[in-house]
């Protein structure tokens, strides 16, 4: 950046004495780089940068000597790089793996750039790498583009310069096809296409009409004719190779998502793109406006080249997408419409809630092993998975497991806001959302204390002494206190509840990716261990409830594991779940008596339990909504309007949030 400011306040002159044709491959680059950043200037102003570049046509079109040399400089930099390879693979992954990728960009990040190179992708890179040169050069018109062609060309050279840029363009049209062709050839791609598209072979002949094209291009004896049909038929073969890659998005509807899949669609739709944009500027009357636009865009993929993010969301959007729709689809069954849904969620939290009781108190069991901080977290763990796996069993429910689910189900909602009626129904499903979570948090509380405060007075009947200790209890109360951070880690617990429910749909992709589920039910290995008919029930099992099963023993193991983990780094995290919060009260309240009633402690911590279970609601919910949105594209939502609408409904009929109405039934 020194140097940079440096060079701004150079004047043009003192920046064009050094420039030497004869000088060395880095000098050359390094006057190269000195004069585009003194042509960008401050970076604030475009009009200012296109002035510099006017200012600097000027000088070199006054004086002869000046533009001979400029003429001679430019030609030494452009014979010493290949422009075909930035024109034709700039931006594109070397490799067709992501991980291979990432690495890249964590290269192009960390380490700093070398001047002396002939890779004219990373001397551009250096050179014009801001969002601000795209903007200067795309304001350039087009009679100071002209002029800036004309000093930079030797007048006697003109016709062969334009003849090395089209040869150039050419190549780089060629190679695009090459790596188009072997990408669609890649087995992983070929058969996921539709069998129409597998026997059009679209692929086959893209090579050769590349080919042909660059023959009559270059050919001096070519006619408008001839040209305009191997255009025209080149550009049909990218719409069909285009089809055909667009053809295996249908396959993942139902066979699941590879993100490194995904991965090698884009880079060969991009390419597609890419050939699409040489083409024009191959035959555009005005060649070096034509190459000026082409750079100015090309700038725009250098950013997004060096970008972690634009790697991450562009290759995981459609596997959140399918991750959201699978949720959406189990979400749905979580949300109650009607007085029976309602009550029948009631039972099944109140199952769960039982459950949870038995948990909270082998937890306390557990503790008196005194084992090392990572293994009294993993048999936590444990614990915490199998219970949470034994609810999903016998068909009962975990409140907080819920919204992470329902919210696709509820984005899904907002694709078709706009149309008529649709608010009202939104509102009417948002309610019965609300509903069902304060059904559930219900059953889950109201049952986990009075069952745990049961089995712990009966324990200590049985056997003389509470099933916790004094000390114990007091730490319970202490630890759930308002101003404890207990508030902060509910948040916290939110977040592990939304992550389970991706690793939920991330492992049930992967299943469905690989078929599993017909490679149990059919291969010959296991069905001649375990029987045709055992296979075939395993196999429906896995099919039906592997996502749950993922969510649960995932969202186990975080919550026994992730306070250790964060405890090891100091960060001094930790997990409230308002169930287990709950059966943890009682559990104290048992241990210390009747006497409970009167700390005022003991009242501060049940006064947080409420805000326990809205924070791992909401922060859970909110996660995966915003997930949702992103991943099912739902863009332009007036978030007023449906304020409003949920205003009038709590306004008009504040009950139905808590309680379904007759009219439901």
């Amino acid at each position: 950046m020194k140097k940079r400011a440096e060079n701004n306040a150079k004047t043009l002159t003192q920046l064009l004495t050094p420039i030497d044709p004869k000088a060395s491959l880095a000098q050359r680059n390094l006057q190269l780089i000195a004069l585009l950043d003194w042509v960008r200037g401050d970076g604030e102003s475009v009009e200012g940068a296109a002035e510099r570049v006017n200012e600097l046509v000027t000088m070199a079109e006054q004086s002869p000597v000046l533009r001979e040399r400029l003429q001679l400089w430019w030609q030494a930099i452009t014979q010493s790089v290949d422009i075909t390879m930035l024109l034709a693979d700039f931006g594109f992954a070397q490799r067709t793996s992501m991980l291979s990728e990432l690495a890249e960009r964590l290269r192009y990040k960390l380490l700093p750039n070398n001047p002396d190179t002939i890779d004219a992708s990373e001397l551009f890179m250096a050179a014009l790498y801001s969002e601000f040169d795209a903007r200067w050069l795309g304001a350039l018109d087009d009679d100071l583009i002209n002029r800036l062609s004309d000093v930079l060309t030797p007048p006697h050279e003109a016709t062969d310069g334009a003849t090395r840029w089209q040869h150039a363009l050419a190549d780089a049209i060629t190679y695009c096809a090459g790596n188009i062709l072997a990408t669609g050839f890649a087995p992983e791609l070929r058969l996921r296409m539709t069998q129409e598209m597998r026997d059009a072979q679209p692929f086959h002949e893209l090579v050769s009409d590349a080919e042909s094209l660059r023959v009559e291009v270059l050919h001096p004896l070519r006619t408008s004719n001839r040209l305009d049909a191997t255009v025209a038929r080149l550009r049909d073969r990218l719409d069909a190779c285009r089809n055909a890659a667009n053809s295996v998005y249908t396959h993942f509807e139902d066979n699941g998502i590879s993100v490194g899949l995904v991965f090698r669609i884009r880079q060969l739709r991009a390419r597609i793109l890419r050939v699409r944009e040489l083409l024009e500027c191959l035959l555009s009357p005005k060649p070096a406006v034509a190459a000026t636009r082409l750079m100015a865009r090309l700038v725009g993929v250098s950013r997004e080249r060096r970008s972690l993010r634009a790697l991450f969301m562009a290759n995981s959007s459609l596997l959140a997408a399918k991750v959201a729709e699978r949720n959406a689809e189990t979400g749905s069954h979580y949300i109650t419409r009607t007085p029976s849904e309602y009550f029948s969620m009631v039972k099944k939290a109140a199952g769960g809630g039982l459950v949870m009781a038995f948990t909270t108190l082998i937890k306390f069991w557990l503790y008196s092993f005194a084992f090392s901080a990572f293994w009294g977290g993993f048999w936590a763990g444990v614990n915490y998975a199998t219970s949470f796996v034994l609810v999903q069993l016998f068909h009962f429910t975990v409140a907080t497991k819920q919204p992470a689910m329902t919210a696709p189900a509820m984005a899904a909602k907002l694709k078709d806001i706009e149309s008529e009626g649709t608010e009202e129904a939104f509102v009417d499903e948002v309610t019965h959302l609300v509903r069902s979570q304060v059904a559930a948090i219900l059953g889950n509380v109201l049952i986990v204390f009075p069952a745990v405060l049961g089995i712990t007075i009966l324990l200590a009947k049985l056997f003389g002494h509470s099933a916790i200790s004094e000390k114990e209890a007091l730490h319970v109360i202490d630890t759930l206190k308002p101003w404890g951070g207990s508030l902060l880690f509910a948040a916290f617990t939110g977040v592990l509840l939304f992550t389970s429910s991706i690793l939920a749909g991330w492992v049930e992709n992967w299943f469905v990716l690989h078929r599993l589920d017909a490679a149990i039910h059919y291969n010959p290995r296991i069905t001649r261990a375990i029987g045709a008919v055992r296979a075939t029930r395993i196999s429906r099992f896995l099919r039906g409830n592997l996502s749950g099963l993922a969510a649960n023993i995932s969202l186990g193991f975080m919550l026994g594991l992730v306070p250790v983990i964060a405890a090891f780094f100091g960060l001094g995290l930790d997990v409230r779940h308002v169930t287990l919060s709950t059966g943890q009260m009682a559990a104290a309240a048992s241990a210390l008596g009747p006497e409970v009633i009167h700390m005022p402690a003991f009242w501060w911590s049940m006064a947080t339990l409420p805000f326990i279970g809205a924070l791992n609601v909401l922060v859970s919910f909110y996660l995966a909504f915003r997930l949702a949105l992103r991943a099912q594209n739902v863009t332009g939502v007036e978030r007023s309007r449906i304020a409003r609408a949920l205003r009038k409904r709590i306004f008009h009929s504040p009950l139905s949030f808590f309680a379904p109405s007759r009219s439901n039934v």
